[in-house]
């Protein structure tokens, strides 16, 4: 009975079953990982705000979150206007 099922040409529905149960993910594999949120909040007001590289202020109340001063770098150096 097996080789009967086997010699049997597959119906259009039966091959799309098929393909679906054999096919794999475009882009590969999905990894599966915790959900997170990339926020900060402002320690002054508590405002959230999009964590993002180099946000320095609070957008609400002007909070300063780093304060960076520029000093004399390798290849770049201060102007001295005098």
């Amino acid at each position: 009975m097996s080789q009967e099922e086997n010699k049997r040409t597959l119906t259009y529905l039966e091959r799309l079953k098929q393909k679906a149960a054999t096919q794999e993910n475009y882009g590969g594999e999905v990894v599966k990982e915790d959900a997170k949120m990339k926020v900060r909040d402002c320690p002054e007001c508590g405002a959230g705000r999009a964590y993002q590289h180099g946000l320095t202020a609070c957008a609400y109340c002007g909070f300063v979150f780093m304060d960076v001063k520029l000093t004399d770098g390798v290849h770049i150096k201060k102007e001295n206007n005098s």
